[in-house]
Order: C-alpha cells, then sequence, then structure tokens
C-alpha cells in the first residue's frame, strides 16, 4: 500500500491554512474573516495590523473564492517549491503579502484585502520563467505578461467588481522579479 507523501509543505501549508481560515470565518460570522483575514488601513499601535498584513492572503470572501485560488495554487506550486525550494518560495510568499498589504493600506485606505490571488499571480509569472537560461529573455514570460496585464489593465478600466486588480498586477510583479533573481544566483 503506498502512503501519502505530503510533497509540498508550504504549498500544502498554505492550503491547508487558507482552509481553516475559511471555516473560522464560516464559524464567527465573519468575523475572523474581517479582524484577522483581510487588510485595511487601521492604527500601527494595533497589533493585529501586522498580523493582518500577511493574514489576509489565507482569507477569502467565500467558497468560490478560495477554490479559483487554490486549485491553482496546488497547480502551479508544487513544481515551483521543488524548483525554488521551500524556504524561498515561502520568502516570495511573505514579500508578496506584505508589500500587497502595505500597498492596498496606501492607495486603497477605505477598502480592504484579502485572498491568495496576488500569491497565485506571483506564482503564475514566477512559472512563466521556468528553463529561463542566463542573459535570455524566455517567450512564455512575455505571452503570459502581456495577456495577463492586459486582462487586469481591462478589469481595471472597465470591469466594476470586488476584485483587487493592482494587487493582482503586485503579485505577478513579485514573482517576475523573484525568478530574474533567482536566475541572478544561480
Amino acid at each position: 500500500m503506498k502512503k501519502l507523501q505530503y510533497n509540498s509543505p508550504v504549498i500544502l501549508t498554505f492550503f491547508l491554512a487558507s482552509l481553516a481560515a475559511l471555516l473560522l470565518g464560516f464559524a464567527t460570522g465573519g468575523w475572523t474573516t474581517l479582524h484577522l483575514f483581510s487588510v485595511y488601513r487601521s492604527s500601527l499601535a494595533d497589533p493585529l495590523f501586522y498580523f493582518r498584513l500577511v493574514g489576509h492572503i489565507l482569507g477569502h470572501a467565500g467558497w468560490q473564492h478560495f477554490l479559483s485560488n487554490m486549485l491553482l495554487l496546488l497547480v502551479v506550486g508544487p513544481p515551483l517549491e521543488e524548483k525554488y525550494g521551500s524556504r524561498a518560495l515561502l520568502a516570495g510568499i511573505g514579500i508578496t503579502a506584505v508589500l500587497s498589504g502595505i500597498l492596498q493600506c496606501v492607495f486603497f485606505p477605505g477598502a480592504a484585502l484579502l485572498g491568495a490571488s496576488g500569491i497565485v499571480f506571483m506564482l503564475i509569472m514566477l512559472a512563466s520563467l521556468s528553463g529561463m537560461r542566463s542573459g535570455q529573455i524566455p517567450l512564455t514570460l512575455l505571452l503570459v505578461a502581456a495577456l495577463y496585464l492586459g486582462q487586469q489593465v481591462y478589469d481595471i478600466l472597465f470591469v466594476r467588481d470586488n476584485v483587487a486588480n493592482f494587487m493582482h498586477i503586485v503579485g505577478g510583479a513579485c514573482g517576475t522579479g523573484f525568478g530574474f533573481a533567482a536566475a541572478r544566483r544561480r
């Protein structure tokens, strides 16, 4: 009989923590989702503000939001964790979370941000850099960036919804920067 393998510790732990945050949100009538797993401008004296700078990536508005992020995370994340290592991927996730949280508070002070889509877009852009050789820019990066950025800009200009397209762009930029930095180190 085959044993289950916890093959991607960062990605699987992220998934389980996001699931726990979602279930906790349901159990508390949304209190934890708003107070722990959403980031918004608040007092720097509030200790929960610093938790929310990272915790917002675990929060989701409902099952559909959760599933759309987690399916992509579980498909794209494990090969990247294998390629770059758990520690490096965790650092990329943490940097993306804090940066998007700070930018949300600065540029959108009256709105809350939650969800893993910035992280997912960071992973997508990072994946488009796979196989990059020194001194070369992969065509996949250019195509993904053009399609992805084009869709986000279109949505910002013409679609009125509660999607944080700017933070998707921030996540994508973080993934691109992370990929180029990792390639330089190699």
